[in-house]
């Protein structure tokens, strides 16, 4: 695995032809151009680019609920996985939200990589969302990373051990 020189900064308005580019070749089920756009007028939400040099190499979008937020995407390109990108730009949304804070985000069971890389940053399993995934009907692993997830605990998750949430 080599690392690759990255400078991380907000995604704006003018990356998305190149974060759909992305996308599209990283996800078999690949978020709509609208739906990128509708993350990015969020106020309360964070959204980055990872750039090597002066391609776009990944993104991340985060959003906040009340007081939780939601790591609703990551995506590296293809081409360039495990090379530190995405534990960049985790790293960096985990500077930007604080200490404290709670994230989620979803995850396919299958996935294994992504939930390692997840579980590294201290985020654990706390239940699934069935048949979360349109392309398939694959569950989603819900992962959180609290105060408690950093001890190895879930006491402070919502609903942790709860029945399976069911997606809207």
């Amino acid at each position: 695995m080599t690392e690759t020189k990255l400078e991380i900064r907000r995604l704006v308005f003018a990356d998305l032809p190149t974060v759909v580019a992305i996308e599209r070749r990283a996800f078999p089920t690949p978020w709509s151009l609208a739906m990128f756009v509708l993350e990015l007028s969020k106020p309360e939400g964070i959204c980055l680019a990872a750039l090597s040099g002066d391609q776009m190499v990944g993104y991340i979008i985060c959003s906040r609920f009340d007081q939780v937020w939601h790591i609703m995407n990551v995506s590296v390109d293809p081409d360039l996985q495990r090379r530190g990108i995405a534990s960049a730009l985790i790293n960096e949304i985990l500077g930007r939200v604080g200490d404290g804070a709670q994230i989620t985000l979803e995850v396919r069971p299958t996935n294994a990589p992504a939930i390692a890389l997840y579980e590294r940053f201290g985020f654990l399993a706390a239940g699934t969302r069935p048949r979360y995934y349109q392309d398939n009907g694959e569950d989603a692993v819900i992962m959180w990373r609290t105060e408690a997830t950093l001890r190895g605990a879930l006491d402070d998750v919502p609903a942790a051990g709860a029945r399976p949430v069911v997606a809207p």
